[in-house]
């Protein structure tokens, strides 16, 4: 990747001195850049602008860090094909004409992937327009216009819009880091670009715009993650008509479609998503910032009372709330202001006021616990000139660890005023509607930010389940042709997984169903079981408060014959009988899916049909823990009736996370499961009961080799637990890290002395920040991994230990780091940490392990050496330390 965004020499292959032609403009911006060798390549020419052409790119005398290629589309496989030869590691494609324009182009890109794949070229495009670093003084792209340097990169998949996009920043004076077209990507893709600004110490944030599905989710949702622990991305997806996979057998495949997908995706992994082109330039300058509101609760001064109303109902319609001011702040205010003021939220400062009511209001708002922003309305009024207000706002908002947000409304009456605040970095907006959805994107990737660093609490729901009787039931299953579990055999899934289920059986014969009924209190309910039926009181599959035994004859025959009736070639499996519960005070439900792109997904709604009617329904990505599972349920209107209303009592709350964990595990353990329904979930006096399920299974997965096919987020890594005895007898437990171990990480690092400290961070880190132990133990299983010690002291749990590996972008080698705790030096633990981590280095195919280690810190040089690591010296008395793998 270095060679394509900053390489020291370039090939443009079809250079041209035609004006205003393509190959023209590359040449001209590329000859811009005086620090780089620039070689013209066309077979027609021997000279180029004075500069000497090459015939062919095999023929220039020096490597070539980058080719870009700008030729017509029948001849780029053999300009890639010579780059291949010519040992070309990087090229960017910018001719279009491929796959985009039917069967014979798609056969031209087919044919350049094969050429990339034979060579192992790193390509850009086709049909990308190229890329811009202002920073670097790079422009490989036709634009004519060059951006200003800033601290924003821009990723777009299509020439014409991202470009329109481009032109469209440069006008505003938007400062760019980098510019980048990726095209169709039949090589570079996001997750490259986003590994690659990763380590970029010029872009602050990113800016994406997705226009197609994005073909390698798994690796996407890796790369952006790891970006936006530390800065922001920001997406503008367009939403597709029918986007989805629509075959279905469960209300959850119905309800599932990719644009909900695309934003559960999104929310885990801490990218904002926006939803019109405005808003993308809006939100990028302005989520780097420190001061991000920690709720939705937003202050509105104005001195325009109109404006004032339409920014508290646009507030209002995007899910935000209105600041209550406190008592304490209104007689404050009223000391600033007439008796007949409004004495509420948006404040009317009156068309009179001026920039010291402007001052004391915004001043008493930043005091007040229930405010936690500020916008600023402004329409232009001698009283308080435009200029005078920023001044006092940027003084303020120094001070102040809330956001302030203005939008000035006027034209050229506020221009000084707007040009004050942009230089100190306080958006202004030309509409309150502008302002107020930007603060509500603010406040949406605090949120998310939060998940990302939230440590969730122990649950009970840790324990292994007994799954393997499970795993012979589905393949057994799988091996007879049979793809569906319902009733009694579905219950036994969620039971063996500590869910709450009614008792029940099924039956074939009314005879089977009264001997069975007779270990059921009546009343009791019917229930058609059925893979063709999913939705059962339609089909008429359903009788309830079915009393006695003489009831049940009539019910079971009327069930049966309805179904057959209504439902013609339907496959009946039986019929359920169950406890009739028969006070409900809410329903949910819960299912998952396992979709082509983003493999299993886990929903949760409404009960009964109000998912799909009234669209409460919200989706995330397994594997779930307390927090992602409370979080699933705060995105529903349901989950606001599970804390009580109208005499009903509350849900146990903490029992449906449970709940949903645990369903979760169960979808990570079975990627054979393609759909399944738990709907409903009855709860009746706070305590929950599911009352039906269906599973949908399919042997898909069976030909892969991953552990986990069906997971974008990969789960906690079971296989690297491992118990484990120290030199002087003590039994101690190797495992992965978990998010939940912070406050463990914590107790450990804060009480190691200063010379382990040194040894691990080259200094003595005492301030070690919540933030940073949350991002310690909140990895992504694919690209890192962490290994603690953990012993019981006492009947309490320490971490004594913790081994770290980082993988690099190139997916080729790792950085190691180690420590143990002073008390457990020299008991064989460093050891053993280092060769785990060797271990899971060879399981990810890694080529090298290196790490750095102070040259005071002979023990850990001790134990490279008995590894078989290599040592060489660096400079500040540190040796680099190597493992070769292959």
């Amino acid at each position: 990747m270095k060679q394509i965004f900053n390489p020291e020499t370039i090939a443009l292959i079809g250079a041209t001195e035609k004006e205003h032609s393509v190959g023209r403009i590359i040449l001209d911006n590329l000859l811009v850049s005086e620090q780089r060798k620039i070689f013209p390549v066309n077979p027609n020419r021997e000279t180029i602008l004075g500069h000497t052409c090459y015939p062919n790119v095999r023929d220039i005398t020096v490597p070539v860090d980058l080719a870009v290629i700008s030729v017509r589309a029948e001849i780029v496989p053999r300009c890639l094909e010579d780059c291949g030869l010519a040992g070309v590691e990087g090229v960017i494609i910018v001719s279009s004409g491929f796959s985009e324009v039917g069967p014979e182009g798609r056969k031209l890109e087919d044919e350049v992937i094969a050429i990339r794949n034979k060579y192992g070229m790193r390509v850009m495009g086709p049909n990308s327009i190229g890329i811009i670093r202002p920073t670097v003084g790079l422009n490989t792209t036709p634009i004519e216009d060059t951006p200003d340097k800033g601290n924003i990169a821009f990723i777009t998949e299509s020439g014409a819009f991202g470009r329109a996009l481009l032109e469209w920043g440069i006008s505003s004076h938007i400062g760019f880091s980098l510019i980048a077209s990726l095209g169709a990507m039949i090589d570079v893709d996001f997750g490259d670009l986003i590994d690659f600004l990763g380590e970029d110490p010029y872009t602050r944030s990113i800016m994406i715009y997705m226009e197609h599905p994005v073909e390698d989710i798994k690796r996407f949702a890796s790369a952006a993650k790891g970006f936006a622990l530390n800065k922001p991305i920001i997406v503008l997806r367009p939403v597709p008509a029918d986007e989805g996979e629509k075959t279905t057998r469960t209300l959850t495949g119905l309800l599932a479609d990719h644009n909900r997908m695309y934003d559960a995706l999104f929310k885990r992994i801490g990218v904002v998503r926006v939803k019109e082109v405005a808003d993308i330039f809006n939100v990028a300058s302005v989520l780097h910032t420190k001061r991000l509101p920690k709720g939705s609760r937003l202050l509105i001064i104005t001195n325009a009372g109109g404006v004032g109303t339409m920014a508290t109902n646009t507030l209002v319609e995007l899910g935000g709330e209105p600041a209550v001011l406190s008592e304490e702040s209104l007689r404050e205010l009223d000391k600033f202001f007439p008796n007949y003021w409004n004495r509420q939220n948006p404040i009317y400062l009156l068309r009179d006021a001026e920039v010291e009511r402007f001052s004391q209001s915004i001043s008493i708002g930043l005091r007040d616990p229930g405010v936690d922003g500020i916008l600023i309305v402004y329409t232009f009024q001698a009283a308080a000139k435009s200029e005078e207000l920023a001044r006092t706002v940027i003084e303020l908002a120094q001070r102040s660890q809330k956001p302030i947000i203005i939008s000035y409304m006027g034209g050229t009456g506020v221009m000084k005023g707007r040009k004050l605040l942009l230089e100190h970095n306080i958006p202004s907006y030309d509409t309150p509607e502008e302002a107020v959805k930007t603060y509500m994107y603010m406040y949406r990737y605090k949120r998310n930010l939060e998940l990302l660093y939230e440590t969730p609490s122990e649950l009970a729901v840790d324990q292994a389940p007994p799954k393997n009787n499970l795993r012979v039931t589905v393949r057994r299953a799988l091996k007879k042709g049979t793809t569906f579990f319902g009733g009694e055999e579905a219950a036994r899934f969620l039971s063996n997984y500590g869910i709450p289920t009614i008792k029940s059986y099924t039956a074939l014969t009314f005879e089977e169903a009264a001997h069975k009924a007779k270990g059921i209190e009546y009343p009791i309910v019917l229930k058609a079981v059925s893979p063709d039926i999913f939705d059962r009181a339609d089909a008429g599959g359903l009788a309830t408060g079915v009393k006695d035994e003489q009831q049940l004859r009539y019910e079971f025959e009327r069930v049966s014959g309805r179904i057959k009736d209504k439902t013609l070639g339907a496959r009946i499996a039986g019929i359920t009988i169950q406890k009739m519960l028969e006070k409900i005070d809410y329903e949910v439900m819960l299912g998952a899916k396992r979709d082509s792109k983003f493999g299993s997904i886990i929903v949760f709604g409404m009960g009964g049909v109000g998912a799909q009617v009234f669209k409460d329904f919200s989706i995330a990505l397994p594997p779930l823990n307390q927090t992602l599972a409370r979080r699933l349920m705060e995105e529903t209107q349901v989950y606001k009736l599970l804390h009580g209303y109208r005499g009903r009592p509350p849900a146990d709350l903490q029992k449906m996370e449970e709940i949903i964990v645990a369903f979760s595990n169960l979808i990570v353990d079975f990627p054979e499961i393609a759909e399944m329904d738990v709907n409903p979930i009855a709860i009746s006096d706070g305590k929950a009961y599911v009352l039906d399920a269906r599973i949908i299974i399919s042997d898909d997965m069976a030909e892969s080799a991953s552990q986990y096919p069906h997971l974008v987020i990969t789960p906690y890594p079971t296989r690297y637990i491992m118990p484990w005895t120290l030199s002087d007898g003590t039994e101690v437990l190797l495992r992965p890290i978990r998010p939940e171990d912070e406050p463990l990480e914590h107790e450990m690092l804060s009480t190691l002395s200063d010379e382990s400290l040194r040894t691990r961070f080259f200094q003595t880190i005492r301030n070690i920040t919540h933030e940073m132990h949350v991002r310690f133990c909140n990895i992504d299983y694919d690209r890192e991994m962490a290994i603690v010690a953990e012993v019981r002291e006492r009947d309490r749990r320490r971490i004594i230990g913790i081994a770290r590996l980082v993988i690099e972008p190139s997916l080729k080698s790792a950085e190691y780091a180690v420590v143990v705790h002073d008390n457990y030096h020299g008991k064989g633990l460093g050891y053993k940490l280092v060769d785990v981590l060797i271990g899971f280095a060879q399981d990810k195919g890694l080529e090298e392990v290196c790490g750095y280690v102070q040259s005071t810190n002979l023990k850990m040089l001790n134990v490279c050496k008995k590894l078989g690591f290599t040592s060489a010296p660096l400079p500040d008395h540190v040796s680099r330390v190597c493992l070769l793998l292959k």
